[in-house]
């Protein structure tokens, strides 16, 4: 153990965002009589020979190093803690949970502008809103223009003036939108937009839940001001929004915050229109697609209180909050929850432990929770509220198995498919066809000598995308022109294998000629506003038919869908993670909860060509519950979490040879540990064993008990940290693994 030196002047234990495992000290001004330290403050230190930016955690009165070697600090950035005493406890220990560099942890708490240093200001931005010719006009009466009418739209649908983030999110021109909307004197420059009344909280009235909605609403309520966790499961269209509502609004009425998680971008701005329609107050926005002011400035508002409710995706989770009283995780079992690079933390699992600390209740939704919640349930550690009806008039959709084997398929439809597509248009209704793949094939192959082309960075086939005359490697990003002609045996017979949903969209219109199609995945909603356009198109029944990928599944209400198709229900069945099965199981179910989610009946068909397989006749013969049971089971039987505990050690090199000399310096360490609870699996290459140039392995720990799991972590890395070896190689740790990859 390091001797420690007793001081006469305070230590100040900073957080600096390096790669390495501790605090750093410093010495505080020699005028530090006139200057306040508080933990949670940001600090300008001299660390080797960069300035950078830390965060004070603690004030101690010893250290253990000689105080004259110490460095004095070189400025103090902030007059008030941005983070309090428990946002402190909170990162400390996710650093500790997922050994992860304290300093990198906390510094993943600030958006980037304070993360450098800049002041802690939202930067005024102006408001804008509406005249009262802008409130009564018609917006169809704009329908020549179309791009004016929806911002027009915008800001009628919201009871206060937007600001210029509030109009960025939406429309990529916004600025020259707007101005003719100035310029035809339907929307005013707001130079007193101050926050609403309370009193008036609500701008539209409560719609009136059914008896399972108010059972959820009251359990919760009661709550108010404990810490608890409700796993509430509601079959998709259920209205768990609006429960979720109804329980925030009693927050908000004792002055109190909310912090919302959705696990996709795109899921936001439908969730963040229909709160501001509903609340009088101020409703803070963060994710990814927005500038880093936008994110400071959302940041900010919950920092200081003058915003009462946060909408964001997972990094919106370390937001400090004024005021707490209700954190809601949405689509809880959502693997966009797990970061999967750099700090590798759960949303979810992060989310309990703030609530816990903050003596908030935070609730968990989903028509398909995950294995991990269901377990905790049966534990008593979570309550689980049920909601076992779609709410209004809208019934259950009706799902059927299409056996697709021995039958002639045309873009991937089958006969019987194409039949029951041509029906649904006939009775003027939406059908939404779902394929997890995008581009217009998977593979390109010869015809003549077998050649496939591959990615020269990546264990990986490059994937067609036909409209741009590519090859790309979806993990890499490596793009090169399409093949006319076989590299190898020089034929020209090479040929697209596979399906992705842009080779589906190539056939639609030969098969439903007249029709309106629209294709939604990450390569037709990359510009901004595209999404939220293709959306208004959607539901106003200007599109026949929608295709896309994942990005469909969860989360949206298209009314005159009635009929859902999955197109390849196979996938995910023989896979070598033990998990697929369980995201198979809630794709399915998500997917096929987008039909019928009106008074129009619905219908979901699985093209397959296993119909007998027991997973697929679970969920269609029984309820997910009963999956989740076997499921439960199985995994109960092989010692797979729940039931056991992981953490995966990553490993990358250039050559296979550095990666080798490192695990037979790990194997040396490993040897030393008493613990003969603890399985070491491995090392062994990683499912995708090269990756942009990089080979990839990894070493799997397991342990039926979290304890013995952290204890050896406690002491593995810091020797680890030591290796000569270590140093020729990119390393990482991930606790609670969800993925091997």
């Amino acid at each position: 153990m390091t001797d420690l030196y007793a001081t006469e002047e305070p230590i100040l234990k900073i957080a600096v965002s390096v790669p390495l495992y501790r605090l750093f000290d410093y010495r505080a001004p020699e005028d530090l009589e006139s200057i306040a330290l508080k933990p949670g403050i940001r600090i300008e230190v001299q660390f080797g020979k960069a300035l950078k930016v830390g965060v004070l955690v603690e004030i101690v009165w010893h250290t253990d190093r000689p105080v004259e070697k110490l460095k004095r600090i070189t400025r103090i950035i902030d007059d008030v803690p941005l983070l309090s005493s428990l946002d402190l406890q909170l990162l400390q220990w996710a650093g500790n949970y997922y050994h992860h560099p304290i300093g990198e942890v906390i510094a993943a708490a600030f958006p980037v502008g304070l993360r450098n240093g800049k002041p802690a200001k939202s930067g005024q931005e102006k408001r804008y809103g509406l005249t009262t010719a802008g409130r009564n006009l018609e917006p169809s009466t704009l329908k020549r223009a179309h791009k004016q009418r929806l911002l027009l739209e915008k800001f009628q649908a919201s009871p206060n003036s937007l600001s210029e983030s509030d109009l960025s999110e939406s429309e990529g021109h916004w600025r020259l939108l707007l101005k003719i909307l100035l310029e035809k004197q339907l929307v005013f420059i707001d130079e007193n937009s101050a926050p609403v009344d309370r009193a008036a909280l609500l701008q539209t009235p409560e719609l009136l839940p059914n008896p399972a909605q108010q059972a959820a609403i009251d359990t919760i309520r009661e709550a108010l001001g404990e810490f608890r966790v409700f796993l509430l499961e509601g079959v998709t269209g259920s209205g768990k929004t609006e429960v979720y509502m109804q329980i925030i609004r009693s927050v908000l009425e004792s002055g109190r915050q909310v912090l919302i998680l959705l696990p996709e971008i795109s899921l936001t701005p439908q969730l963040e229109q229909r709160f501001r329609q509903r609340f009088a107050c101020p409703v803070a926005v963060t994710h990814s697609k927005l500038t880093n002011q936008q994110r400071q400035t959302a940041w900010l508002s919950m920092q200081t209180g003058s915003a009462s409710i946060l909408l964001g995706t997972r990094s919106a989770l370390l937001t400090p909050l004024k005021s707490p009283g209700l954190i809601i995780l949405d689509e809880e079992h959502d693997a966009s929850f797990k970061q999967q690079e750099g700090f590798r933390f759960s949303a979810r699992d992060i989310a309990v432990m703030r609530a816990k600390l903050l003596q908030v209740p935070v609730v968990l939704g989903s028509a398909t929770p995950s294995l991990e919640s269901f377990f905790n349930v049966a534990q008593q550690r979570y309550t689980l509220l049920h909601l076992s009806q779609r709410a209004g008039v809208a019934v259950a959709p009706a799902c059927h198995l299409l056996d697709i084997r021995n039958k002639k398929l045309t873009g991937g439809l089958s006969e019987p498919l194409i039949t029951e597509i041509s029906a649904t248009l006939a009775r003027q209704e939406q059908v939404l066809i779902f394929l997890n793949r995008r581009g217009f094939a998977p593979t390109l192959i010869c015809h003549a000598c077998g050649w496939v082309a591959r990615c020269k960075r990546c264990e990986a086939n490059l994937v067609v995308h036909m409209d741009q005359r590519v090859l790309r490697c979806h993990h890499c990003g490596h793009e090169q022109p399409l093949h006319h002609q076989c590299p190898a045996c020089k034929a020209v017979d090479v040929m697209p294998l596979g399906l992705g949903t842009e080779r589906v969209e190539h056939v639609l219109p030969d098969l439903f000629p007249g029709k309106s199609i629209v294709r939604l995945d990450r390569d037709t909603t990359q510009r901004k506003g595209v999404w939220e356009q293709y959306i208004d198109r959607i539901n106003r029944n200007q599109v026949d038919i929608i295709i896309g990928t994942q990005m469909l599944a969860k989360g949206h209400h298209f009314p005159n869908v009635t009929l859902v198709v999955l197109l390849d229900a196979d996938s995910g069945l023989f896979s070598i993670d033990y998990r697929a099965t369980e995201r198979l199981a809630q794709l399915i179910v998500q997917v096929a909860g987008r039909a019928g989610r009106a008074e129009k009946p619905g219908k979901v068909i699985l093209q397959t060509r296993h119909p007998e397989h027991p997973l697929l006749l679970t969920l269609l013969n029984e309820q997910y519950g009963n999956f989740v049971a076997a499921t439960l089971n199985e995994r109960r039987e092989a010692g797979l979490p729940p039931y056991s505990f992981q953490a995966i050690l990553r490993v990358e090199s250039n050559q296979p040879e550095q990666a080798t000399q490192f695990f037979e310096s790990v194997a040396k360490i490993i040897h030393q540990t008493t613990d003969k609870s603890l399985q070491v699996l491995g090392p062994v290459p990683a499912p995708l064993a090269r990756k942009a140039g990089r080979y990839r392995y990894q070493l799997l720990f397991q342990s039926v008990q979290r304890k013995p799991l952290h204890r050896f972590l406690d002491t593995f890395l810091p020797a680890l940290e030591k290796l000569a070896s270590a140093r020729k190689v990119r390393w990482s740790i991930d606790v609670d693994p969800i993925d091997l990859y």
